[in-house]
C-alpha cells in the first residue's frame, strides 16, 4: 500500500509542477504579445521566445513522465 502512496504523491508533484511551467509559459507569451504589439522586437522579445520554447520542452517532458507514472499506478 505505501508503494501506491508514494506513486500519487509524485503525480501530484508533477502535476503542481506542470501548473508552475504552464504559468510561466502564459506570462512570458503576455510579455512577448506586448513587446509585439509595441514593435519592439529586441533583445528581450528574442530572450523570451527562448525561455517559452524551453517551458514548452520542460512541460512536455514532465507530461510524458506523468502519464509514465499513471499507467504505472495502473498495473500495481
Amino acid at each position: 500500500m505505501a508503494k501506491i502512496d508514494e506513486i500519487k504523491e509524485y503525480i501530484t508533484t508533477l502535476r503542481v509542477y506542470l501548473g508552475f511551467i504552464l504559468a510561466v509559459i502564459l506570462s512570458f507569451g503576455t510579455g512577448i504579445t506586448k513587446l509585439y504589439i509595441s514593435q519592439n522586437t529586441g533583445l528581450l522579445f528574442y530572450l523570451g521566445l527562448f525561455v517559452i520554447f524551453l517551458s514548452m520542452i520542460g512541460f512536455l517532458k514532465i507530461n510524458k513522465t506523468l502519464h509514465k507514472e499513471i499507467k504505472k499506478l495502473k498495473d500495481l
